[in-house]
């Protein structure tokens, strides 16, 4: 399968993984923009196809206190910019139908949140823009039924597909990534792995998700060994400060040595097919 809907990732089985990466969330334009220019960097020195990532609101927080976005349509306006600016693809998470129509506007990519990805109707509005649409596999969801959430977007005449692997909840307040499962999603569509997310451990007593940063290098290199096909990691430049999921992003002074490690590992592992 070929995303042709974003002639920038050129997306073919075999070649080098591709990244989806930036914030979790859209803080403001100069922190956007930094991150990006950063990524951009290394990403074209190791020749890895790319997408921005970040949300333009948070709907899903564990408390009502927490930050939730800077304003829909200014969020939005910054991953353009981010797009003109560094020529990338973005991607943004949406939450309700009328989420889709507006994102599309100024986004490649509508991502499906995991807890929501069998909500018919987001999903069918999603497809009808004719935006690639990224599944993220709920929590609480087998590799296999993934098939079904897929045939929704292909029904609805929306061949521009992925999905994303975020784990799979383990216990009450953690998870864990069963990589049996990828190469099950792998006969629907395109499979990322979501690394950092994969770290989450939500729900804490405090009401703030907790993570298990110091393990993304482990998780996605046994993610590339695997064969995914695309990486999505959540990175900033001062996660301590960061306004969500601080707790499991990669310090973005460490990205370039991990999408070295990796690129090396993918080369690895086409040679052995």
């Amino acid at each position: 399968m070929k995303l042709n809907a974003i002639p920038q990732l050129q997306y073919t089985s075999g070649n080098n993984f591709f990244l989806l990466a930036g914030p979790c969330a859209i803080e403001g334009e100069e922190m956007a923009l930094r991150i990006a220019e950063r990524i951009v960097e290394i990403t074209d020195k190791l020749q890895i196809p790319y997408i921005f990532k970040g949300s333009f609101k948070k709907a899903n927080r564990s408390r009502v206190d927490s930050f939730t976005g800077i304003g829909d349509v200014k969020a939005l306006k910054i991953l353009k910019k981010v797009s003109e600016t560094f020529q990338v693809p973005t991607v943004t998470d949406i939450h309700e139908i009328k989420d889709a129509e507006l994102a599309a506007e100024y986004v490649d990519v509508l991502q499906i949140p995991a807890f929501l990805v069998r909500q018919t109707d987001l999903l069918v509005a999603a497809a009808n823009t004719g935006k690639t649409v990224n599944l993220k596999k709920g929590q609480f969801m087998s590799p296999e039924s993934m098939k079904h959430a897929v045939n929704k977007i292909i029904d609805s005449r929306n061949e521009q597909v992925l999905i994303t692997d975020r784990g799979t909840m383990f216990g009450y307040q953690d998870m864990v990534v069963d990589f049996r499962g990828i190469p099950i999603m792998k006969e629907y569509a395109p499979v990322v792995l979501d690394v950092t997310h994969s770290l989450q451990q939500p729900n804490q007593s405090s009401g703030v998700t907790g993570g298990r940063p110091e393990l993304i290098s482990t998780i996605a290199r046994a993610g590339i060994a695997s064969g995914v096909d695309g990486i999505f990691i959540e990175t900033h430049f001062d996660p301590a400060n960061a306004k969500s999921d601080g707790a499991n992003m990669l310090h973005l002074d460490q990205l370039e040595q991990l999408l070295t490690n990796l690129t090396a590992l993918r080369n690895t592992v086409n040679e052995l097919k």
